[in-house]
């Protein structure tokens, strides 16, 4: 690559997006340690969650280092005090925590970590990291936002699941103190924001209604399988939608039109 001696900008290619300039690391820092610190809270939740679920103390923490993904965990503890299949409910969590290698493809341009260090890295990328790295302005900016975020996340994630599963007896009936809403609402509040086109927004609606109505009838965890056809659904719609469009605007076009 030919060394630039011009003020680097953002052209889309390899930075992220937003405005170009830069932004104070003191700021990037004081945003990444509010989404880390926000978040990371929730983990007790999960703890006091996992654990009224029979999990183990051990058991618990584990999901928290090795799989660090709220939704996927919260899935999968969630399936298991329902009484759904261990099987179905590993894969419900496997296809939620799926999309975190979708925003690895995205991060890995935007970072450009060194080799030897993508697979730590890795572990780190999540809704939260991915949502602060995405909202600087330089790669400088990203690296450090994306840092920030992963450390202090994972630290207090893994902090207060211990600190949930060890209080869950005290706290007596886990269900009466609805925790386990916490995460999901943590990762809606994060979503919300990111629907920004009508596609995307009817395709998080259309989600949501198969999952409430297929509740009733699937095993515990193979709703949120299904909510997944949401997207080739809605995607299908509109492809026929252009097509018809495009076929209307072609008619149009090749007859002729009198007083032209």
């Amino acid at each position: 690559m030919a060394e630039q001696t011009a003020p680097p900008q953002n052209t889309g290619a390899g930075e992220p997006p937003g405005e170009a300039g830069t932004k104070p690391d003191s700021a990037v820092v004081r945003d990444a340690l509010g989404v880390g610190i926000a978040v990371g809270l929730s983990g007790f939740a999960f703890g006091v969650t996992s654990a009224g679920s029979g999990l183990t103390l051990l058991q618990t923490c584990a999901l928290s280092l090795l799989v660090f993904t709220g939704a996927s965990q919260f899935a999968l503890v969630g399936a298991l005090a329902a009484g759904g299949n261990p099987y179905t409910a590993a894969a419900g969590a496997f296809f939620l925590g799926i999309r975190n290698a979708f925003y690895g493809l995205r991060l890995s341009q935007i970072l450009a970590v060194p080799r030897t260090l993508r697979p730590f890295a890795a572990q780190w990328v999540i809704d939260e990291t991915t949502a602060v790295t995405l909202g600087q302005p330089t790669r400088r900016a990203a690296r450090i936002g994306f840092t920030v975020t992963g450390l202090s996340l994972y630290v207090l994630w893994n902090l207060t699941t211990l600190a949930g599963a060890l209080g869950a007896e005290a706290l007596g009936d886990t269900d009466a103190w609805g925790l386990d809403a916490a995460s999901p609402a943590v990762f809606l509040a994060l979503l919300a924001p990111m629907l920004r086109s009508t596609t995307e927004r009817v395709t998080a609606g259309l989600a949501v209604l198969l999952v409430l109505a297929l509740l009733p009838v699937l095993p515990a965890g193979v709703p949120v399988l299904m909510a997944a056809l949401a997207a080739p659904a809605v995607l299908f719609l509109k492809g026929r939608g252009h097509d018809t469009r495009g076929g209307l605007a072609t008619d149009d076009t090749t007859t002729p039109r009198e007083g032209r």
